[in-house]
């Protein structure tokens, strides 16, 4: 009986944060100009001041293994792989060598400022610099935000916090060690342990990306396989958990990796090869769903479980880690990112750096590894490191997070012109015209108006799709930037349906696998060639010279030989 009057109570409880939840949603949606995560984490901070406590807690476990995998794996799924690709250098270097870096100088400083050794120090800065971008990120969407920049922001998150999350159990076995009396304090920053460190830190991060590419592969191949939309949409789910449970709890390795390298396999390959379109609506719309509701749920309840009594008691500590924490961020940025623009090809102006400097927010990571301290710690250690952490997390998410906009602002790194937002109006505008449009003609054929109200309406909507494609065409002869944008977005999107298409025809044995991978190929060399920036489509002449010409002419097929002089040209 205990058992069953528990689990109603339960729901109670859930169902009364996500009450609190969906009026924070109508206020954001009423107010506007307040990113929804930072109004949850200020409602669960007001609801913790008065007193407000629901009965469910928020443990490492929930975070880590339940509301964790879904967002990792919506946020890699929905990154563009190209430009991630494109960005693979700075990405992996700030997440890697700039937050060693960062985690050294915090771990340094923070021992002299805090007053605590540098083990203590040490298991700070793993569990604080893993970033948390949400909000930022939403707010880039919102605002126009370049690519670029987006995806150095939320590709660097994606890696460190798998790192970070590497870093922080091994750190935190060194310090059970210690406290056991199982290692001497002196014995941890030697060279032997920084190498034995090191190596389990590659093998774990190697570990979970390995697992990540084959259950990527494996559920990407039953999804080519298969064209039913729900169980398409489960498998995305299995995949994202998983992966995520596989590596972490019977592999032990990086279930983070395993589950960002497992939502980047899908997001490149299985959206455009292995699901049709309606699958692909059903599967992304679900995955932005879970993440949605698994950071409603993160964000209102760090919130709640803020120890307001503890934040004030370290209150002199926590002013000293706020700044100690950002410097700290800031070195390891700056200095890298100046040596990826001398090695490589990367060019990341010093306005870029700046914001990713103060987008690095602190949130669900830092919490997830904090609350999972062992007991074998100190009680009282553990009590202070959960009061700075929290108060780290929350000054990033409310003072960060609600000034980026500010910022981007002052820096004039948003790029969305006012021509662009008009371009935008006007066809979304001339959307709106053709589905009215199409309704009427639909309550036409039903008998549902006569013929003479159907009349007046198509008359006015035509006549209004009329001007917006007159003004739309005027729009891009005067600008033509919008245009060359507009038609390499088209083109991407053509290309990528050209290849789905033959990759069904391979999949339904109309073609041979040889003729459909000297297709495939083609289409990923067009590909390339739009992603950086050059059409493959002119309106005067051919704008690439695909090879079915060259072997239709080689048979003797005369309607599509080519003069001499322009196969030539082509190369061929």
């Amino acid at each position: 009986m205990s058992a069953a009057a528990g689990i109603p109570a339960q729901l109670l409880d859930l169902l009364a944060v996500f009450i609190l939840a969906a009026g924070v949603g109508i206020f954001v949606a009423k107010v506007g100009s307040f990113p929804y995560t930072i109004a949850l984490l200020v409602a669960g901070l007001t609801a913790s001041i008065v007193g407000i406590h629901p009965g469910l807690p928020i443990s490492h476990d929930l975070i880590l293994f339940v509301l964790l995998p879904p967002i990792l794996f919506e946020g890699a799924a929905n990154t563009e792989l190209e430009q991630f690709r494109r960005n693979l250098v700075p990405i992996v270097s700030l997440a890697v060598v700039g937050l060693l870096v960062s985690v050294g100088v915090l771990t340094l400083l923070g021992s002299q400022a805090l007053g605590v050794p540098l083990l203590v120090a040490l298991l700070f800065a793993v569990m604080i610099l893993p970033t948390d971008p949400v909000s930022v990120l939403a707010l880039f969407k919102e605002l126009g935000a370049p690519d670029q920049l987006s995806v150095l922001v939320e590709g660097e998150s994606l890696v460190n916090d798998g790192v970070g999350v590497v870093l922080f159990m091994t750190v935190v076995d060194l310090a059970v060690r210690v406290e056991t009396g199982e290692l001497a304090r002196d014995a941890v920053f030697t060279l032997d342990r920084a190498v034995a460190v090191a190596t389990e830190i590659l093998v774990v991060s190697l570990g979970g990306l390995v697992v990540g590419l084959l259950a990527g592969y494996t559920v990407y191949r039953v999804m080519y396989n298969l064209d039913e939309h729900m169980t398409e949409t489960v498998l995305s789910l299995l995949l994202a958990y998983g992966a995520f449970l596989l590596a972490e709890h019977y592999l032990h390795v990086s279930g983070v990796i395993a589950t960002v390298v497992a939502g980047l396999f899908i997001g490149a390959h299985g959206a455009d090869e292995a699901m049709s379109p309606q699958t692909k609506i059903s599967v992304f719309n679900t995955l932005e769903t879970g993440a949605f509701l698994a950071n409603t749920f993160i964000f209102l309840m760090i919130g709640i479980t803020t120890p307001i009594g503890d934040l004030l008691r370290y209150a002199d500590l926590i002013a000293v880690a706020i700044p100690l924490v950002l410097l700290s961020r800031a070195t390891g940025l700056y200095p890298v990112i100046a040596v990826v623009n001398r090695i490589s090809s990367s060019d990341i102006s010093l306005d870029y750096q700046h914001v990713m400097v103060w987008s690095g927010l602190h949130a669900s990571i830092p919490i997830a590894l904090v609350l999972g301290l062992p007991p074998e710690l100190d009680a009282v250690l553990r009590q202070r490191l959960r009061a700075l952490v929290f108060a780290v997390a929350a000054f990033s998410l409310l003072v960060q997070g609600l000034s980026m906009k500010r910022l981007l602002d002052r820096l004039g790194v948003v790029t969305t012109s006012e021509a662009q937002e008009l371009y935008e109006l006007l066809l979304a505008r001339r959307r709106a015209v053709d589905g009215a449009l199409d309704a009427a003609e639909d309550l036409k054929q039903r008998g549902d108006i006569p013929g003479g109200v159907y009349e007046d309406f198509t008359t006015e909507y035509e006549s209004e799709r009329d001007d917006l494609g007159e003004a739309i065409n005027e729009l891009l002869r005067e600008h033509p930037e919008i245009r060359q944008e507009q038609k390499l977005a088209g083109e991407r999107r053509l290309l990528k349906q050209e290849k789905s298409a033959i990759m069904d025809a391979i999949h339904e044995g109309i073609v041979s696998d040889a003729a459909g991978e000297r297709l495939l190929e083609e289409v990923n060399i067009k590909l390339d060639r739009v992603r950086s920036g050059e059409t493959t489509v002119e309106a005067d002449e051919e704008g690439y010279h695909e090879f079915w010409r060259d072997e239709a002419a080689d048979f003797g097929l005369e309607s599509v030989e080519y003069p001499e002089e322009e196969r030539e040209e082509s190369g061929e």
